[in-house]
């Protein structure tokens, strides 16, 4: 049997989001945040690939770390020091893999939050956009999107003289926070494609043998 998609530790990066769909900014705040979300899209879309390091705090305040790889449209891995875990989207599915009891968790990139994080632009309509916030240490945008499977929300943060992606927090189902911070990050890297291969055959075969054990 699946376990519940949000009792995996990895799941922060990959869970789908809260349902609570988020208002709208206001439209005096529009045209000064539409020039700073604008401006941050544009240098984000420009980087199609980062690899690094990642501290992540989950809404107990548990701490993990480990390192991960990104090339977008679709593509991400990370894996966790000290923790048989990892994650994989392919640019289709989303994998979580338990190395120590050999176990596969397979869901569908659409209904993640990654995909915002992951999408080859920053979708700046109205309805993504839900927040934008300048300081002079971060630049924060908020985005919302609708889809058949609900609504989903990630906050990212980003460096305000680079524009370079710095962290972000996705809210859970429950209304909980956990944040991914990045660090040693290198851009425009190249990246074996290997790292983001799922082995479907070998998820399949082990789904085969539990149908067939548990008869």
């Amino acid at each position: 049997m699946k376990r519940p998609f949000h009792a995996l530790f990895a799941l922060a990066l990959a869970a789908p989001l809260a349902s609570a769909a988020l208002a709208p900014l206001p439209a005096a705040a529009q045209q000064p945040a539409a020039a700073t979300a604008q401006a941050v899209a544009d240098h984000f879309s420009s980087v199609r690939s980062m690899t690094g390091n990642f501290l992540q705090f989950d809404a107990a305040g548990n701490q993990s770390e480990g390192t991960f790889s990104i090339e977008r449209p679709g593509k991400i891995r990370f894996d966790y020091s000290g923790q048989p875990l990892r994650v994989i989207a392919d640019g289709s599915q989303v994998a979580i893999n338990n190395a120590r009891l050999n176990t596969w968790d397979l869901y569908p990139l659409s209904q993640t939050p990654m995909k915002l994080l992951l999408d080859r632009r920053i979708d700046l309509s109205a309805a993504n956009i839900q927040d934008v916030q300048q300081t002079p240490e971060l630049i924060t945008i908020v985005m919302g999107d609708r889809s058949v499977f609900g609504s989903s929300r990630i906050t990212m943060m980003f460096d305000p003289n680079t524009y370079d992606l710095r962290q972000w927090t996705i809210r859970d189902q429950q209304g909980k926070d956990t944040t991914v911070i990045i660090d040693n990050v290198q851009e425009g890297v190249s990246v074996d494609q290997a790292q983001f291969a799922i082995p479907y055959n070998q998820i399949s075969q082990q789904s085969r043998g539990r149908i067939g054990g548990g008869r």
